[in-house]
């Protein structure tokens, strides 16, 4: 074992949560050190790849306007912002968890998020309004909507470009290609991290860790261990190197299981896409998240789901395995030239799988599929489509009778080519289940009592969500913990050296 290394803290992971977490306990004055699994040039975890949406609360446009301060006064007159309150939010996190998200965790990120993305803003990350995803023009003025208007600058890169630079910026210490394999504890506190660097050992003498690596989504052994053995054929969106090591370490030190185990964050994603996330090609490039203006058919021919059940935020994170279930694991959305033109800018970059057609014959007539019934149910569902105001900025209520599953906002006859056809398949984002984890970042044991110098974050916080999320929270769950996690790590270790000096 290579020679003894002493920190204040060592915090497990380089991702959106763990460089919070780093950087708020080096504004408290501690030592910090982050251990980074992956090399230099694949660091930043499953954060590198996100496409940059926050979700936090806010009253109005005014408080968007002090992240965001080059927003001109001609620019704000043009836009269309309701409020989006705590409440709102809260709400939100309950209604599509079916109300099981832990109360004082959810409340902890709600009412916590805004005073958090003001600091990230003091950290230099720099914000933009998502119009291209979460808005709609109309008479000239920008209408928002879904509660997410906001995303990172240059998406997942800027976020984490920013949080690195802060953190050297810091005399934040952080090591690549090493891996923390244990955690080891004297007198029942942690007393050091054993970190492995190829093909040496080294112990870390630390009074503090915050473990923020990610859960299990890159293992396929956990995934089917866990979630099913089906997820051994999913699509990993992200960063191959979580794979469970934060949660073992500390299910070895008893912290509580928690959370959702058997559930994840999977989307809908290109057919095509890379099996783990491309560093090469980063951002959130592959998914494919304009379904609620189309038709979803499986290869037998049958539509699985309601595509205009609601926003696709508060849809996209469980849709991704309602299609994991179909034969093959594949799906393909359709669209007509109607809707083609309003489909976000995913479905036009190069790297889009898709078939089109002048005529729905043609289009079927590319696809392995069951043809006669794939045509079959395209003409039930436009024989069922109602009369009514279509209108993608609101749930319009314009639906389908007399079919099932119903498509219950959103719905327009199939009926004007060219005709568009996109094959989807499962992308697994992260695992729901976790460790249990107070509002102070601390881990607690299965008698829900904190292990003393034991902290966690982001993915690893089990207990929020439940089958479904709001899109953006997971990143914002990530820097309200993160920097929960520090602050307290760091005043834990202080008092800690205080009490041994007295």
């Amino acid at each position: 074992m290579a020679n003894d290394t002493h920190y204040d803290l060592v915090v497990v992971g380089a991702g959106n949560a763990a460089l919070c977490a780093a950087i708020s306990a080096r504004e408290a004055g501690a030592k910090v050190l982050v251990l980074e699994r992956g090399p230099e040039h694949k660091r930043g975890g499953n954060s590198y790849f996100t496409d940059g949406a926050i979700r936090f609360a806010y009253n109005e446009l005014s408080d968007i306007r002090k992240l965001i301060p080059d927003l001109t006064d001609e620019e704000a007159d043009k836009i269309v912002m309701p409020e989006y309150s705590t409440q709102d939010y809260y709400g939100d996190i309950m209604r599509v968890t079916s109300k099981k998200s832990t109360p004082e965790l959810a409340g902890h990120l709600v009412n916590q998020s805004y005073q958090t993305i003001s600091w990230m803003r003091e950290q230099g990350v720099e914000f933009e309004l998502n119009y291209s995803n979460q808005s709609f023009e109309k008479e000239g003025r920008y209408h928002f909507w879904g509660g997410l208007p906001v995303k990172t600058k240059n998406i997942g890169m800027g976020l984490m470009s920013t949080l690195f630079a802060r953190a050297v910026e810091l005399g934040i210490n952080i090591w690549y290609d090493s891996r923390a394999v244990e955690l080891r504890t004297t007198n029942g506190q942690i007393s050091s991290v054993i970190v492995q660097q190829h093909s040496d050992k080294t112990n870390v003498e630390t009074s503090g860790v915050v473990l923020a690596c990610g859960s299990f989504e890159a293992n396929k052994r956990m995934r089917s261990e866990h979630i099913g053995e089906e997820w051994e054929a999913a699509i990993v969106r992200g960063t191959e190197y979580n794979t469970g090591d934060g949660l073992t370490m500390a299910l070895a030190m008893g912290a509580q299981k928690y959370g959702e185990w058997s559930g994840c964050h999977s989307i809908g994603t290109d057919y095509n896409a890379p099996k783990t996330g491309d560093f090469t090609k980063p951002g959130d490039i592959f998914k494919k998240h304009s379904y609620p203006l189309s038709i979803m058919l499986n290869k037998t021919g049958e539509r699985f789901v309601d595509e205009g059940a609601d926003f696709r935020n508060y849809t996209y994170a469980k849709y991704g395995r309602e299609i994991l279930k179909q034969p093959d694991h594949i799906a393909y959305q359709i669209y007509d030239q109607q809707v083609r033109p309003m489909l976000r800018k995913e479905y036009n970059l190069e790297e889009a799988t898709y078939y089109q057609a002048d005529t729905l014959e043609e289009l079927v007539g590319q696809l392995d599929v069951n043809q006669e019934q794939f045509l079959t149910t395209i003409a039930d569902y436009n024989n069922a489509v109602e009369d009514g105001y279509y209108n993608p900025t609101v749930k319009d209520g314009k639906a389908t009778t007399g079919i099932t599953p119903a498509k219950t906002n959103w719905a327009l006859p199939i009926e004007q080519g060219p005709f568009y056809a996109f094959p989807v398949t499962c992308g697994i984002t992260f695992s729901f289940g976790g460790i249990h984890v107070n509002t102070e970042g601390e881990v607690l044991n299965k008698e829900n009592e904190p292990i003393s110098g034991l902290f966690a974050a982001g993915e690893m916080v089990g207990g929020i969500f439940y089958g479904n999320y709001p899109g953006g929270s997971g990143l914002m769950s990530g820097a309200v913990f993160g920097k929960t996690a520090g602050t307290s790590a760091a005043n834990y270790v202080q008092n800690k050296a205080t009490n041994t000096t007295s």
